[in-house]
């Protein structure tokens, strides 16, 4: 967590907002907070501070720039997302893909782009 508290932006208010309603799984549009059984303290938050254990750890990292801006750990930007699979890792150098399997299947496609590329220029 960042050391000092500060207020929060507009945009990173918009933000944890969009996040709650959309991809909290403690949350309901009727109840709020489901687990608390009262409104999500986390749609009123003004200041960086003490945020919900669920939130921090299950729906912030789906907004790693969020992530960032609130933890104030930027090496979370550091994460890429497999072309293939879609999942989201941590590289290891210029690491493309997440495993050993998505670099195979894309090395597969790309050199399959390749050949077809290359028969269409000898057809002509």
């Amino acid at each position: 967590m960042s050391n000092e508290p500060r207020e929060l932006t507009r945009w990173e208010r918009a933000a944890i907002r969009k996040l709650i309603t959309g991809m909290c799984a403690n949350y309901d549009t009727e109840y709020g907070c489901l687990p608390l059984d009262c409104a999500c303290y986390m749609l009123n938050k003004c200041w960086t501070g003490a945020y919900c254990k669920y939130f921090q750890t299950a729906v912030l990292p789906l907004d790693p720039v969020l992530e960032a801006n609130l933890i104030g750990n930027h090496a979370v930007l550091s994460r890429k997302t497999c072309p293939v699979c879609g999942a989201v890792y941590l590289p290891v150098t210029s690491q493309v893909y997440c495993s050993e399997a998505c670099r195979r299947k894309g090395k597969r496609e790309a050199d399959r782009r390749r050949q077809q590329r290359r028969r269409r220029n000898n057809k002509g």
